[in-house]
């Protein structure tokens, strides 16, 4: 071959790989956000080429999307974004009280977008009526795993879909098929996909949680009785050599095997109005969780068996005076020895993990006032935090026993949901192929946060 010819084919192949290269590394580096708080259901955001503060006018807009109603929150996974959101008729009757469960029709959709563009690529829809507090849609993110989505609606509506399409794999209706009412705020807890199961908070006796096949929906084991399920998600932890399935209901905080769901401890903790939301965190052996009315407990978790003790608990019942971490909403972020998290009227708090003693508190990232219910979300990033709070602010912050130090702050949603009875973003974003995906009670938007999109 000569020069003349070998080098332009050679030229073209350099190109091509030069060209090609870099976007495949790109697409290697971006990573999901399959499921509630993450790849790890630990709230941690691993993707590297983040912002490290906001450009003026804020992080660009990549799209937006109109959706109805909802607090679910969105989830990432093989190019799509997947959410749920409710319709309901112009004629169908107000709740005359958003406290108190009333009935109101309406239809339940599972939504799926491009993640791309934000453009819809299909919906399953489903006539759904409501017998809750807080109607405004459901409140569950979904999980995403190879070609299934897996979700579940305020009334307990299971679906298996097939990611790639909207088909119904299979479907389990909780209240038919385990003769159980809907709670108050509705079926709330984001279930859990481990291996072939999945494992859902229900209700009744003997299965306040049930495992189910995650390819045919058939029953694998059942566990717990409680009056009420709670709101909590399940979470698994390793400890004492055994895989450990923590559920925490409104009666007691409980670990379970996830294979068969023997109990293996069972440390008892009434918590008021079945208020058991906050997700437990785990950080070393100590086991954390957190209630609006009844305050922390934190466990000692054995090294060498399935088993635990209470290290501490809150000594007030009280909603407004606090004696540590009376979260209702915002799960908590444990780090170095302390636990940071929002507490019951929107005080964002530091405390002492040993003790519970409090460090600092601080209004600013979440309302800037004190306000009942007040919440923010806490995602960790590398050496900062990234709050998105109920006004529609992300901040990016630092978080230390030395106080609270924001760096950043941008509007990115309207706060629309009127429910409790001001305007809130109660849903929790998702964090992704280097992007912030939220939603409100209209729509879903996506903002760019590389930091080469905001250097430009």
């Amino acid at each position: 071959m000569t020069a003349t010819t070998f080098t332009p084919l050679f030229h073209r192949a350099a190109l091509l790989l030069f060209f090609t290269a870099p976007s495949a590394a790109l697409a290697a580096a971006l990573q999901d956000w399959p499921q509630w708080l993450g790849p790890k259901r630990d709230g941690v955001w691993r993707e590297t080429g983040i912002v490290e503060k906001f450009p003026e006018g804020g992080p660009k807009l990549r799209w937006r999307t109109a959706m109805g109603a909802g607090y679910s929150g969105p989830a990432v996974a093989g190019g799509k974004v997947f959410v749920m959101d409710r319709h309901v008729p112009t004629d169908a009757p107000k709740a005359k009280n958003v406290f108190e469960a009333s009935h109101i029709p309406g239809r339940e959709r599972v939504v799926c977008l491009n993640e791309a563009d934000g453009k819809i690529l299909w919906t399953h829809e489903y006539d759904c009526p409501y017998d809750v507090s807080y109607p405004s849609g459901p409140r569950v993110t979904p999980v995403v795993a190879g070609n299934r989505v897996f979700t579940l609606g305020t009334e307990g509506n299971l679906f298996c879909l097939d990611a790639r399409n909207g088909r119904v794999l299979w479907a389990r209706e909780f209240k038919k098929d385990f003769g159980v009412q809907t709670p108050l705020w509705g079926f709330s807890a984001s279930p859990l996909l481990d291996g072939r199961k999945l494992i859902c908070l229900v209700r009744g006796a003997g299965t306040t949680v049930v495992a189910f096949d995650r390819d045919t929906g058939k029953e694998l084991w059942r566990a717990l009785s409680a009056k009420e399920p709670g709101y909590c998600p399940p979470v698994i932890v390793e400890a004492g050599g055994k895989r450990q399935l923590i559920i925490w209901h409104p009666e007691a905080l409980n670990s379970l095997d996830p294979e068969t769901g023997k109990v293996y401890w069972t440390e008892p903790f009434p918590v008021r109005a079945g208020l058991t939301v906050a997700t437990p965190r785990l950080l070393g052996d100590r086991l954390f969780v957190t209630s609006f009315y009844n305050g922390s407990l934190l466990m000692q978790l054995d090294a060498k068996q399935p088993a635990a003790k209470a290290l501490w608990r809150g000594k007030s019942s009280s909603e407004k005076n606090t004696d540590g971490l009376h979260s209702i909403i915002s799960t908590p972020f444990l780090e170095d020895g302390h636990i940071f998290g929002v507490c019951s009227y929107g005080q964002f708090r530091c405390l002492r993990l040993d003790t519970g003693e409090r460090v600092w508190e601080t209004f600013q990232p979440v309302v800037g006032r004190s306000e009942r219910w007040g919440t923010a979300f806490i995602v960790k990033h590398e050496g900062r935090f990234f709050l998105f709070n109920e006004q529609g602010d992300l901040i990016i912050a630092r978080l230390s026993p030395a106080g609270y130090e924001e760096i950043s702050r941008a509007r990115l949603l309207e706060a629309d949901n009127t429910d409790p009875r001001r305007n809130v973003v109660w849903s929790h974003p998702a964090f992704a192929h280097r992007s912030i995906y939220a939603r409100n009670d209209k729509e879903i938007v996506c903002y760019s946060l590389a930091a080469e999109e905001a250097s430009e």
